[in-house]
């Protein structure tokens, strides 16, 4: 196991990452200084309050309003502002930005950590990234700020909006109030203003670049104006699970007028909720628990297996039943490499989600069916949950971090980092005939 360490792979330096800043987190949020009440935290639920924010998830064991300082909510806020963004994005523009030049082992990791298309110029995408991230949550801010100054002082009021600007955005669910945003379930306006931050964060920021950067330069340019297969995949795919997830929550809740927002809430992984979700019916927790398990769409700050990765299960599907030895979709073939990823992105995902749903089982004394929730909720980085999680014990709250540790990493990532370097073989074997059905 030790020799997969010597020379360190890319992908396994990018967990790495994620690992220290999670443990850093942890170490700073045990000082007497980040708590209200000017105790210690227990390393476990601090480590558990950081690995939510880093892998952007929002589930704690603690009110984070009441419990943490100022001190320590702004870092809770700074872990999953570096989360949602990626901290290898950070570092390459503080190179760039003090006149620095990235080494070949940083491009390296870089485009590792940068879900694009080979034909974006990496480095001017990270900024892109950058400025979409500040003008979602500049405006975010704003809006909200205005909007509780009627409410709160105008000091408490704009740090409030930028805490949950940035938490929306990020799909990280973190809130300030206790009860997440349940007091703003009849209004529209917080309603509207998070979803929008939401969907913007879940799309993925390649979705975002092609819409706002590509697109108009084509107009500008006069030429012609296409989506690509990606960006398709994603517009419709997430308005479908949206619109056809509120559909049925509507009907399973007799008419929540929330439906809509908790379909973007889960799709999106954000993880706010301005309802009850332990109150809810065992139909609408089903339908949320299928949200949460397909997630976001790649490129962004959301988890789950990923909309493009659902939607070309469906289309394998269809062109395995009709025959078809390609998968198509748009009118363009799907590679094969791009299949096998997917499915095994799909099948570790379930793995996982079997495994740590048998573990507690045997450690919590909960409904299966809400300990089905917790787990997918945090595989899916999303955060909302019926109500069991101050209550897990000391093995439960160590499954939960390491499922919202491999959601956010990637259970593709994880275990390639487990694996080391690939070994391609110099040899193959004879087919066999097996029966599979």
């Amino acid at each position: 196991m030790t020799s997969l360490f010597k020379k360190p792979t890319s992908m396994q330096l990018i967990v790495a990452g994620f690992l220290f800043l999670i443990f850093i987190g942890a170490f700073l949020l045990t000082l007497p200084s980040a708590s209200s009440s000017g105790y210690r935290q227990s390393f476990l639920d601090a480590l558990f309050t950081a690995g939510s924010a880093v892998t952007t998830t929002g589930l704690v064991v603690v009110d984070t309003g009441s419990f943490y300082s100022r001190f320590g909510q702004i870092i809770i806020l700074a872990l999953f502002q570096i989360g949602g963004l990626g901290y290898m994005i950070i570092i390459t523009l503080i190179v760039l930005g003090v006149g620095g030049r990235l080494s070949i082992s940083g491009q390296t990791l870089l485009r590792q950590s940068i879900t694009r298309p080979t034909s974006v110029d990496m480095i001017r995408f990270a900024k892109i990234i950058l400025l979409f991230t500040l003008v979602f949550e500049m405006a975010g801010t704003i809006f909200l700020g205005f909007f509780w100054t009627r409410f709160f002082p105008y000091g408490k009021a704009f740090y409030l909006a930028a805490f949950h600007s940035v938490s929306a955005f990020c799909t990280a669910g973190f809130s300030l109030f206790p009860d997440s945003l349940k007091a703003y379930n009849e209004c529209f306006s917080i309603n509207l203003i998070i979803s929008l931050l939401a969907l913007g964060g879940g799309i993925g920021f390649f979705c975002l670049y092609e819409l706002f950067v590509l697109l108009p330069e084509k107009r500008f340019m006069k030429q012609t104006i296409r989506l690509s297969t990606h960006t398709k995949i994603v517009l419709s795919s997430t308005t479908f699970l949206i619109l056809g997830g509120a559909g049925i929550l509507w009907i399973a809740e007799s008419g929540v007028r929330a439906s809509i927002f908790q379909a973007v809430s889960a799709s999106t992984t954000t993880g706010f909720n301005t309802i009850e979700i332990g109150n809810m019916h065992t139909s609408g927790l089903w339908i949320i628990l299928f949200l949460m398990f397909v997630g976001a769409s790649p490129g962004g700050s959301g988890g789950g297996i990923k909309t493009v990765s659902f939607v070309l299960l469906l289309a394998f599907i269809r062109s395995y039943l009709s025959g078809r030895n390609d998968v198509f979709i748009f009118k363009k073939r799907i590679p094969q490499k791009t299949m096998q990823k997917v499915f095994a992105i799909i099948i570790m995902a379930i793995l996982w989600v079997f495994t740590a749903t048998g573990i507690l089982m045997h450690t919590e004394k909960a409904a299966p069916l809400d300990i089905l929730f917790q787990v997918i909720s945090a595989l899916g980085t999303v955060g909302l949950s019926t109500g069991i999680t101050p209550d897990l014990s000391s093995a439960g709250k160590v499954v939960i971090i390491l499922s919202m540790f491999i959601g956010r990493a990637g259970p593709l990532a994880i275990a390639h980092s487990l694996m080391g370097r690939p070994k391609p073989a110099s040899f193959t074997y004879p087919e066999a005939d097996i029966v599979v059905s």
